[in-house]
């Protein structure tokens, strides 16, 4: 086989330009670009690193101002609940008053009212005494033919009422 014969000829010619061509191969690929992708790989490690780093503080600094927020509000709404107590107490004692003034006024009321009614049936209960005296004079007068006089029918009239 002529190929094999010639292989002792140009095996060293071979050997040589893959030693050269690998050589350049390791030279340009494996110490001008490797370092530079892995330089490439490092930076963007560390920027994910400071990212996160950054995110994670930002994280911390928002759950404590969510925190504050909270402690505020419910601190905002404890005084409007003691506001609210407040006026519905400061409500409730204006409304007693009122009605305490009120009351009073209604009682006076009643009272005059009470007194006048007092006063109207005694009136009546005398106009009704008198009337009353009157007829029984007359009906005695009529039906007897005696005369009696007023104070005695009054007086008559007065017992029968009120006894």
């Amino acid at each position: 086989m002529p190929q094999i014969a010639q292989l002792s000829e140009t095996i060293a010619s071979q050997i040589f330009w893959v030693l050269i061509f690998f050589g350049f191969i390791f030279f340009v690929i494996g110490r001008g670009m490797v370092p530079r992708v892995m330089a490439t790989v490092e930076a963007r490690d560390r920027q994910i690193a400071d990212d996160l780093a950054a995110a994670e503080a930002a994280r911390k600094a928002a759950d404590a101002q969510e925190e504050a927020w909270r402690v505020q509000a419910d601190q905002q709404r404890a005084e409007a609940q003691a506001l609210i107590a407040r006026a519905k107490a400061d409500a409730a004692r204006a409304t007693e008053t009122r009605l305490a003034g009120v009351s009073q006024t209604l009682d006076k009321r009643l009272a005059e009212a009470g007194a006048r009614i007092d006063q109207a049936r005694a009136g009546a209960l005398g106009e009704i005494e008198a009337v009353a005296s009157e007829a029984a004079s007359d009906i005695v007068a009529r039906l007897a033919g005696i005369t009696v006089d007023a104070i005695a029918a009054r007086a008559a009239v007065k017992e029968a009422l009120h006894g």
